[in-house]
């Protein structure tokens, strides 16, 4: 396996209960997973571990082979190779596009900086948007620059956390499709957390349903249908259980 998570267990200081309570489980190289729950069952406290924002009461983490944390390891979060999609995108204001993906990549040479920055504007079909402002652009085109300026730096693994919350629900729909493309074509291995099963149902290989900080049910989206509702006003369906609260 290409990520290997085992007992991974967290508590916040403020509270007596787990957030996270011995979650184990396994990603295979360009896979996408998607940790699926409603709001406080634990999914985004799992994102920050992986992304080492958290440090965990017990369990470990290995990527790539790599111990990346147990309980004498914890690798800091900019030396564990990994990206990360904020909710709002996180894009600096006052940088273009350009300067936004450039970020990251400080490590190249200048002439290697512009192949790459070239390579991923293409990868999200963004080519010819190199000079433009996060503010002039729209809320699909900023998601693909952050993704971008993630994927840029070519990390082993990719987060994003609630990636479709601040679109449109006219615009979801092409976003999902164009979003999984992405990923697929760059054999980007990445876990997503979403309140909603379709957006797990439209991007994920396979979905972690996560309730009361564990592991309630894993497996392919076929594997996880069962009895649905529908939203008021959106037409959109979801499990019942996990309607937003």
């Amino acid at each position: 396996m290409f990520i290997d998570i085992q007992d991974l267990s967290f508590t916040y200081s403020n509270s007596l209960t787990k957030a996270v309570n011995c979650i184990s489980f396994t990603i295979e190289k360009g896979e996408v997973i998607s940790i699926l729950g409603r709001s406080g069952s634990g999914k985004s406290t799992i994102l920050r571990l992986i992304a080492g924002l958290e440090m965990p009461d017990e369990g470990s983490f290995t990527l790539n082979g790599k111990k990346i944390m147990d309980d004498r390891t914890f690798i800091q979060p900019e030396k564990r190779g990994i990206g990360m999609v904020f909710q709002d995108y996180a894009l600096f204001p006052h940088m273009n596009v350009e300067e936004n993906i450039l970020f990251g990549l400080s490590k190249m040479s200048r002439k290697d900086k512009k192949r790459r920055v070239n390579e991923v504007l293409e990868l999200v079909e963004l080519e010819g948007f190199e000079k433009r402002y996060p503010h002039q652009l729209s809320g699909g085109q900023q998601q693909r620059v952050a993704l971008a300026r993630a994927i840029a730096p070519e990390p082993e693994l990719i987060l994003l956390d609630e990636p479709f919350s601040n679109l449109d629900a006219d615009l979801q729909v092409k976003i999902r499709e164009d979003l999984r493309r992405i990923l697929k074509k760059a054999n980007t291995t990445a876990v997503f957390v979403t309140h909603n099963i379709n957006d797990a149902h439209a991007l994920a290989d396979r979905i972690l349903k996560i309730k009361d900080g564990k592991i309630d049910k894993i497996g392919r989206p076929c594997d996880l249908l069962g009895s649905t509702s529908e939203l008021p006003n959106t037409g959109e369906v979801i499990f019942e259980e996990l309607l937003p609260v």
